[in-house]
């Protein structure tokens, strides 16, 4: 009983800070680099395969800037400290433990588009990374598939993460947070990834062939929802 007050205290210490995913915050450059191809090898094959399902994958940028924002290629990203969440990509899923992914040739992306989805994937390489990899599965084209995915990242609400750093939260405690802030998001659909020490690294959410938040399957990733989580707030 004791838990399960500590933890609902939790829930409402976080959403009167609750807020939009931090895009509003952005503004996207005025000229942007042109990324280099994004093509299969042998380590990372082409796949085609049937969807069954997707993946929101979603990025804490402090974490992620202060393992690599010393190199130039994430200086927009990681410069000022403007992003908490960033949109890492929308992923089709298959049956079992692979996925579709570089299902056909693509070419550069138009840098008009690029520019467009910056302030919620915040790389231009990730830009076309996301699309050669992951949208070409899709069957659907790249204005589509960048307006689908920020158009999932920008509903969601976030707990007040400086408040969630401070205190000494779970994974499970993280969970109920973030669902609690997004009615349509469930707990059993946010998987929690961190690094070895435990710090923050991305949330995935699950979605079904409809792209409705659905409960995630067994054994797809995650930490598990008694394991405790540290969250970089930055410098």
């Amino acid at each position: 009983m004791k838990a399960t007050v500590a933890g609902l205290g939790l829930i409402a210490a976080l959403l009167p800070g609750a807020a939009l995913a931090q895009a509003g915050m952005c503004v996207a450059p005025s000229k942007v680099t042109r990324p280099l191809p994004e093509l299969p090898s042998a380590k990372e094959p082409r796949r085609v395969l049937p969807i069954s399902s997707y993946t929101l994958a979603l990025t804490w940028a402090p974490g992620f800037c202060r393992a690599h924002g010393d190199e130039p290629a994430n200086a927009f990203r990681c410069a000022g400290g403007r992003f908490g969440f960033t949109l890492h990509g929308l992923w089709p899923d298959a049956a079992g433990k692979t996925w579709p992914q570089y299902c056909k040739a693509t070419p550069i992306l138009p840098p008009a588009l690029i520019a467009k989805t910056m302030c919620a994937t915040p790389s231009e390489q990730l830009i076309q990374h996301e699309w050669a990899k992951h949208g070409t599965c899709m069957k659907t084209t790249p204005e589509a598939y960048f307006q689908r995915s920020t158009g999932l990242y920008r509903q969601i609400r976030f707990p007040d993460m400086g408040a969630l750093s401070r205190g000494t939260p779970t994974v499970g405690d993280f969970k109920r947070a973030f669902a609690a802030a997004n009615r349509a998001i469930p707990a059993e659909a946010i998987r929690v990834t961190t690094n070895r020490d435990g710090w923050l690294d991305e949330l995935w959410l699950c979605l079904d062939t409809r792209f409705r938040y659905h409960r995630c399957e067994a054994g797809t990733g995650g930490a598990a929802d008694d394991a405790a989580l540290k969250i970089w707030r930055g410098k």
